[in-house]
């Protein structure tokens, strides 16, 4: 069976789940929707599909599922519609910035019984995998503390910080995800604090660009988070798991992984320059396994209720910060 797509949203990630489908055996990039022509008309182009309206996507007979790569503030009303209309669901993240939003939009996933997929594609990366399968196989033993540290070689346009819902609810909300995942139980404490040190208009915005958050489970496991705007050396993503036995790393990737040694040293190939070329391969696993949900053979995971608890983490992040204490996530959700 091949699973037939519309896509909503042909922007920057739009663009890397176009690609991601099309290269995909088990699926079809059948219609593409976006408010600005001439990029859906690009991905039209590129891909040989077509470019549809939304609605006409939502009624289309010749689609199956929807990837939705729209404004956050559009997600959990398409969310809504195409679970109506009987088609399977691929969000990006957030589903939106409101928890009490997302409950209800998850109330309408579950009644219709529809296939939801929250697009956290750091879990498909298989550097990142690959610890999780360690701690899954108890290699590590007890896991004790985790670090997760993910610095973007710059900040996005300051007109779209002003709509992202700040670095928690649009960067860190990625690493609350892996923290989860790799915890393996829920936080009990979230203690944050943020500063503004890469760019003035960030603050000005209301936003910070530099954040630390330290999580707590109930049995004492540890997570420290470190977020950054700015990393003039790539696209910084490296993860330590620290456990009873041992410890597991997932360093920075290049995209050539090779090391030359001469008289004047050892030296490496730059890092990544940005998430669309470091996590191609999470992209792919991601459609990948998504397309396996919708056809039964997986479960759709990470699910709407993932998505919620990364939000709620953003929330009480955002608590922390405000308040200068730590939080306790019984106070958020």
């Amino acid at each position: 069976m091949t699973l037939r797509f519309g896509l909503l949203g042909a922007g920057r990630i739009g663009k890397v789940h176009a690609r991601a489908i099309s290269a995909d055996a088990g699926a079809k990039l059948v219609a593409v929707a976006d408010a600005m022509a001439p990029v859906a008309k690009a991905i039209s182009d590129q891909y040989g599909c077509e470019v549809r309206t939304i609605e006409a996507i939502l009624a289309a007979k010749d689609i199956d599922a929807v990837v939705i790569c729209t404004p956050t503030d559009t997600h959990a009303d398409l969310i809504e519609k195409f679970a109506k209309a009987g088609k399977a669901i691929f969000c990006e993240k957030p589903i939106d910035l409101s928890l009490d939003r997302v409950k209800a939009c998850l109330k309408v996933v579950r009644d219709t019984k529809a296939v939801l997929m929250v697009g956290f594609n750091r879990r498909f990366d298989p550097h990142f995998a690959a610890v999780k399968a360690a701690i899954t196989a108890g290699t590590l033993g007890k896991i004790e503390m985790i670090t997760i540290t993910s610095r973007d070689p710059g900040a996005p346009p300051l007109d779209y910080i002003a709509r992202s819902g700040g670095i928690f609810r649009d960067m860190t909300i990625h690493d609350f995800d892996m923290a989860r995942f790799l915890l393996g139980e829920e936080v009990s404490e979230v203690s944050a604090m943020a500063a503004v040190l890469v760019d003035p208009a960030i603050g000005k915005a209301g936003d910070s660009d530099s954040v630390q958050v330290m999580l707590k489970t109930a049995t004492g496991k540890m997570c420290l988070i470190s977020n950054s705007r700015r990393a003039t050396y790539g696209y910084d993503q490296r993860i330590e798991v620290h456990g009873s036995l041992g410890a597991a790393t997932a360093d920075n990737q290049r995209p050539v992984m090779i090391e030359v040694a001469t008289k004047a040293g050892y030296t490496r190939p730059p890092l990544h320059d940005f998430f669309m070329t470091r996590y191609t391969e999470a992209y792919a696993a991601e459609i990948a396994g998504f397309i396996a949900a919708v056809s039964g053979k997986a479960k759709a995971t990470p699910t709407g209720e993932d998505g919620l608890s990364a939000l709620a983490l953003a929330e009480a992040a955002l608590k922390s910060v405000a308040e200068g204490r730590t939080v306790k996530m019984s106070e958020i959700i």
